[in-house]
C-alpha cells in the first residue's frame, strides 16, 4: 500500500483461463509430449502452458486455510476484481489503475539475496523458497493510511520462517527489506524525486510475530504483478505504506533503516506505523475507512483489530511515534 503523490508533496481481467484449468495446468503440461504436441493443440492450451512456465508455483494452490484468522465481526471477503484492480504500486504509478501497467513486472527468474548480519549470506530463487516454506491461507485486514481497506485470503507463510532460515546473528536489531529496481520496466522509478528502491524495515521482535505474513498469493492463486508478485509483506496491525512489494533483499542490520515514505516526508510518516483510530494523518482523520468491497464507511479499530497478537511489542517504547 502506497500513498499518492505529486510533487510539491500534495496529496494527491484480461481473458482469464478456466479456474479449474488454471489450478491443474502443471499436471496437465506434465502429460504432454514437447512443443509438437502443443504447436497443434488448441489456443487455450498454449496460453496454460505458457502461464505454467511463467509461473512454476501455479500448481502448488490453494493451501489450507488456516481459521484462527478471519475477516472480524461484520466484514466480508473483497471481491476479488476489486482488490486486484485498486492498487497502490508507486513504481508503476502513483494512481490506482496500474494492474495493466504491472504486467510489464516479470517474476521468473527471480532471486532473493539474504544478506548482513547473517551466519551466512545467501541467494536463493524463489521457487526454491517456496518449497521451503510452510504455507497457508490467512484472510487478514488491509487498511491503507488513505482510510480505505480491503479483506483478502492471504497465501503465504510466516516471516519469521524467513528469519529462521537466514540465521541472523544475536547482535541483528532490525530487517531491511528492499523491492526489485527496474526502470525500463517499471515506469514509476524513473521519477528521480523518489527514493528507490522502495525500502521497508522491521524490528526483530515484529519480524519474528505470528502475525507478520510473506504473501506469495490471494484468493487461492499466485499474487498477480499488480499485488506485489512474487513475495511481498503483509503486516497487518500497520497501514498498508508499509507492506513492500516485489521484493528482492532481506538485510539484517542493528541500525534502524530510513524506510521510503519516512525518507520522502518524516514529518506525517514514521518507521511504526501501526494503526490508532485516534492518532490523525496531518491531512485527514484516521477515525474511520471506506471498505473497498462494500463501500461502506466502517470504525477503524486500534492496531485495526490485532491489537491482541501484537500491542505487547509496544508497551516499553517511550518518546516513539508509534502510530503514523
Amino acid at each position: 500500500m502506497l500513498i499518492k503523490r505529486k510533487r510539491g508533496w500534495e496529496l494527491p481481467e484480461s481473458a482469464a483461463t478456466p479456474e479449474a484449468i488454471y489450478l491443474k495446468r502443471r499436471t496437465l503440461i506434465k502429460g504432454l509430449a514437447a512443443g509438437p504436441i502443443l504447436l497443434g493443440a488448441p489456443a487455450w492450451l498454449a496460453g496454460a502452458a505458457e502461464a505454467a512456465e511463467a509461473d512454476p508455483s501455479a500448481g502448488l494452490y490453494p493451501f489450507p486455510k488456516n481459521d484462527k484468522f478471519t475477516a472480524g465481526p461484520g466484514r466480508k471477503l473483497t471481491p476479488e476484481k476489486i482488490a486486484t484492480t485498486y492498487n497502490n504500486f508507486y513504481e508503476f504509478g502513483s494512481h490506482k489503475q496500474i494492474s495493466q501497467r504491472a504486467q510489464a513486472l516479470k517474476t521468473r527468474p527471480w532471486t532473493v539475496t539474504i544478506d548482513g548480519m547473517v551466519e551466512k549470506p545467501f541467494q536463493i530463487d524463489i521457487d526454491s523458497l517456496i518449497k521451503k516454506m510452510p504455507h497457508e491461507e490467512r484472510i487478514y485486514r488491509h487498511r491503507c493510511v488513505e482510510a480505505w481497506s480491503m479483506v483478502v485470503p492471504w497465501s503465504g507463510f510466516p516471516l519469521k520462517a524467513l528469519v529462521d532460515l537466514a540465521k541472523p546473528l544475536g547482535s541483528a536489531k532490525y530487517v531491511v527489506m528492499k523491492t526489485f529496481q527496474d526502470p525500463k520496466v517499471a515506469p514509476g522509478q524513473r521519477q528521480t524525486w523518489y527514493p528507490w528502491p522502495y525500502t521497508e524495515g522491521l524490528t526483530m521482535f515484529e519480524a519474528r510475530n505470528d502475525l507478520a505474513f510473506l504473501v506469495t498469493g490471494l484468493y487461492g492463486k499466485p499474487v498477480p504483478d499488480q499485488n506485489g508478485a512474487p513475495l511481498r509483506l503483509h503486516t497487518p496491525w500497520k497501514y498498508g505504506f508499509k507492506h513492500g512489494k516485489s521484493l528482492v533483499r532481506f538485510t539484517f542490520t542493528d541500525k534502524r533503516p530510513k524506510t521510503f515514505w519516512e525518507a520522502l516526508q518524516s514529518s506525517e510518516y514514521g518507521f511504526w506505523a501501526n494503526v490508532n483510530p485516534k492518532v490523525s494523518h496531518p491531512r485527514w482523520s484516521q477515525a474511520t475507512e471506506k471498505d473497498i468491497g462494500t463501500g461502506e464507511r466502517v470504525p477503524t479499530q486500534i492496531w485495526n483489530g490485532y491489537g491482541e497478537w501484537v500491542a505487547d511489542m509496544y508497551a516499553n517504547l517511550k518518546g516513539e511515534k508509534l502510530f503514523m
